[in-house]
């Protein structure tokens, strides 16, 4: 791993997810409805707070594109990418279980959790070992 950059892969994986949370984060603010139109969800009356969601979501984006030029130096940003991307989870199952979300929505949490979970948490272990040396 040569200076901070991280393992080769590291790159091409934080890109990926810049990506990702951009597009995601660009279509929840520019289309809000479209997502609870695809889930056959009733839209939301304050469509306003999906847009800030993909706000957030977007910034997280800048983030990782960020982190993908200096992965080690920059593993905080990954660190609060994975911890939103295991809370994420979580709340979904709380408000499934609550019938607040029907179990079917569960679908987005793959593309925009599950899938980063071992390669955020080997990004993380790498910085550790990077920086005890």
């Amino acid at each position: 791993m040569p200076n901070d950059r991280g393992p080769r892969w590291a790159k091409p994986v934080l890109l990926a997810a810049a990506v990702y949370n951009l597009a995601f984060g660009a279509a929840a603010m520019l289309a809000p409805m479209a997502w609870f139109e695809l889930a056959g969800l009733r839209p939301p009356d304050l469509p306003a707070l999906w847009q800030c969601i993909g706000m957030i979501v977007g910034v997280y984006g800048v983030g990782y594109a960020i982190a993908a030029f200096a992965a080690l130096r920059h593993w905080p940003i990954v660190l609060v990418g994975l911890l939103g991307k295991v809370l994420g989870p979580i709340g979904f199952v709380d408000a499934a279980v609550r019938g607040e979300l029907p179990w079917r929505c569960g679908w987005l949490i793959v593309t925009n959790d599950l899938i980063w979970w071992l390669p955020f948490a080997l990004l993380l272990r790498a910085a550790w070992h990077h920086h005890r040396r």
